[in-house]
């Protein structure tokens, strides 16, 4: 009787998780955003939080929660009850280059959260101010070299995608330059555009309309192929610096304990949004790049952009504590 008691309720534990799935979400979703509203990644969120929700049958209610280098909001999802009831935007920051730019941090990537897939690929772009006498890679190393005074270029932080894109360049071209770091992508721009710093790494969406305008040359993509929005600007390696592919990955995530069916039905909804025609059609219009995966995936991706980020880090000694 025991025996058949102690099975018994082993079972009716196992069945309620594929109705877990089913019975999911009974109420609205939080998610977090390590970043202020009105950015990318803000936008990002909101058209795919809208576009989920069709499928999810709930509302997904964006909390934007900036500051500390995404640390505020990734402390915020690591604590928040892992039911499925909040998630939150993980980025390369957060995910594969924190951990190494801090000594300490309130939160381990691959103990507090589960990922559940890859949203969006923000791409960088080597920039100039017109100004500058180099409309190519290889005018833009010669002239580095030429300089009597290291040339500047700007990014939105010490330890940001757009810094460590610039360190593996410099190393990778052989070239130097000196670093401008500013906080945050807007006055860095800024500053670009009004010719106070000559060169910058500059992601997509927030450069592609001062690329058609004209207010700064593009002379190479760092990814790993042509961008369709900029068919005609070679990549890095085909300008002649090899192996120096960069970008900013986003990614949704989920606190650590948060069960299986939830998290496929997550990633399910949202490869569903991100293949979305609406979505597409709004991330082109953002110059953000759409990308999905399996939970593994982008667990496997958010590892070997640890290694990478991690080992040019320690090289340089690059830190933000």
């Amino acid at each position: 009787m025991h025996r058949r008691t102690l099975l018994a309720t082993g079972l009716s534990l196992a069945v309620p998780l594929p109705a877990l799935a089913q019975a999911y979400p009974s109420q609205p979703i939080r998610w977090i955003v390590p970043y202020p509203a009105g950015g990318g990644t803000d936008v990002v969120a909101r058209t795919l939080a809208e576009e989920m929700k069709a499928g999810l049958g709930q509302q997904i209610i964006v909390d934007n929660k900036p500051g500390a280098a995404t640390i505020i909001g990734a402390e915020a999802l690591k604590q928040s009850k892992p039911d499925g009831y909040t998630i939150g935007t993980g980025d390369t920051s957060t995910l594969s280059s924190n951990p190494h730019l801090y000594k300490t941090l309130p939160y381990d990537p691959a103990k507090d959260f589960v990922l559940i897939g890859m949203m969006a690929r923000f791409n960088l772009l080597l920039v100039v101010h017109p100004s500058v006498e180099a409309r190519t890679v290889k005018e833009f190393i010669a002239l580095r070299a030429a300089a009597k005074e290291p040339l500047g270029y700007a990014t939105p932080g010490i330890g940001t995608p757009h810094h460590l894109a610039m360190e593996l360049f410099n190393q990778r071209s052989g070239s130097k330059g000196l670093h401008v770091p500013y906080k945050g992508a807007a006055p860095a721009v800024q500053d670009l555009i009004a010719g106070q710093v000559p060169s910058m790494f500059l992601d997509l969406a927030a450069g592609i309309q001062h690329v058609r305008s004209g207010k700064v040359r593009v002379l190479a993509v760092a990814s790993a192929k042509r961008l369709a929005a900029l068919p005609d600007v070679p990549t890095l390696a085909e300008a002649g610096v090899a192996d120096s592919e960069a970008y900013a990955l986003q990614g949704l995530a989920a606190p650590a304990g948060t069960p299986k069916p939830i998290v496929e039905r997550l990633n399910a909804e949202l490869v569903k949004a991100v293949g979305s025609p609406t979505v597409v059609k709004r991330f082109d219009e953002l110059g953000v790049e759409p990308i999905s995966s399996t939970p593994e995936q982008f667990a496997e991706t958010v590892r070997a952009e640890s290694t990478k980020w991690g080992a040019l880090i320690k090289e340089l000694k690059i830190s933000l504590d």
